[in-house]
């Protein structure tokens, strides 16, 4: 996982442990205070939401303890590896830009793909100036790699 990843996890888990978690408790106790628990829905709903909130904070600690963070600017190699922002050209010379990041980070709308995605897979290794052909699913892409930063 990039610095980055960990920095918006750890935001979450602030925001779930500081501002979701205190509101559940209070939701759980104004449904308490209204009576009968077997019939209250509210009391059911905010239960089950409690649930959610504390295991997404189990799961991305659970991440925190097997994660290897890996700040991309102290990286000095000339291949694209882990954490590189790549600049490449299609075979129609249109350029696009995309950052090789964690799984938990990849947004395809901010050009960040997971290192498990077939164009990284296809990246990994290759320097400026190579050519790449991706698997893509809805055919075969190529690519040149144009540049390669560490960002």
């Amino acid at each position: 996982m990039t610095l980055e990843g960990k920095r918006l996890l750890d935001e979450e888990v602030k925001f779930l442990t500081q501002v979701e978690r205190p509101k559940i408790v209070a939701a759980i106790e104004h449904a308490r205070s209204l009576g009968d628990l077997s019939e209250n829905a509210d009391y059911s709903a905010a239960k089950e939401r409690q649930g959610f909130i504390e295991g997404r904070i189990q799961e991305i600690n659970a991440k925190f303890a097997r994660a290897q963070i890996i700040d991309p600017t102290t990286i000095q190699t000339d291949r694209i590896v882990f954490g590189a922002t790549v600049d490449l050209e299609d075979e129609s010379g249109n350029a696009i830009t995309y950052k090789i990041v964690g799984q938990d980070e990849a947004d395809v709308k901010k050009n960040k793909v997971s290192i498990t995605s077939p164009l990284a897979r296809s990246l990994i290794g290759k320097r400026e100036g190579d050519e790449v052909e991706v698997n893509a699913p809805k055919g075969k892409i190529n690519y040149s790699v144009v540049k390669i930063r560490y960002v």
